[in-house]
């Protein structure tokens, strides 16, 4: 379990050295993952025990979604036939048929995105949590994108260009677009610029980041 999440409290706080896990991933080595929901984070641990095989787990585990309002689950998502989710959907039943713009994010940056939505009261944009990064859902992915033919599609992250996960996905998510013959052809990238820390030490400058990447997710 390592601490990850772009909060606001300099560099040390932030980062699980995702991207570093993520450049060894390599034949079937490990599981990188990053739960948004504490359903998802239980059938991860539940999965790890009573598979027939093991390898070992990789979890980042941003701080701030233990007190998040919105990072809840039911029981009935944890009981009967219930299972870990590689890729979670968009939830939201009032959003438009026209979906302009499909943003794939994981973890904190999620429920950031899903308020600034609400906020902004946008309709057209949906948001698609990739849960699992390595092994690389590749066919649950295609699934979900699927169904939006015509939209942008963007991965949005937290941390900066040359760190998280975005350097590992670039490629994968557009191997996915192409094989669903998907009009965008390739994924956008949206976030921070690229930086030598993880984070800046600076609150005021964090937020000032953080708006402005929601902006940019959240603006066609």
């Amino acid at each position: 379990l390592l601490p990850h999440g772009m909060e606001g409290q300099g560099p040390e706080h932030s980062s699980g050295r995702l991207e570093r896990f993520l450049q060894m991933s390599a034949e079937d080595n490990w599981q990188v993952l990053n739960c948004s929901t504490p359903a998802n984070y239980f059938h991860a641990l539940r999965r790890q025990l009573r598979r027939d095989f093991r390898k070992p787990l990789v979890l980042m585990t941003p701080k701030s979604l233990l007190r998040h309002k919105l990072c809840t689950s039911n029981l009935k998502e944890m009981t009967g036939d219930t299972r870990f989710h590689r890729v979670l959907p968009e939830t939201a039943t009032n959003l438009d048929k026209d979906i302009k713009r499909v943003v794939l994010c994981s973890g904190k940056v999620y429920y950031d995105l899903l308020e600034a939505r609400e906020k902004r009261g946008v309709k057209n944009i949906a948001l698609v949590r990739l849960e699992q990064f390595y092994p690389f859902p590749e066919k649950p992915l295609a699934d979900e994108l699927k169904k939006y033919p015509n939209a942008q599609i963007i991965w949005c992250q937290e941390e900066p260009e040359n760190q998280g996960a975005w350097l590992f996905l670039d490629r994968r998510i557009e191997g996915v677009l192409k094989g669903i013959k998907h009009k965008a052809g390739r994924p956008s990238y949206v976030g921070r610029p690229e930086a030598a820390a993880p984070a800046t030490g600076s609150l005021k400058t964090h937020t000032k980041e953080q708006e402005a990447l929601l902006t940019a997710a959240l603006t066609l």
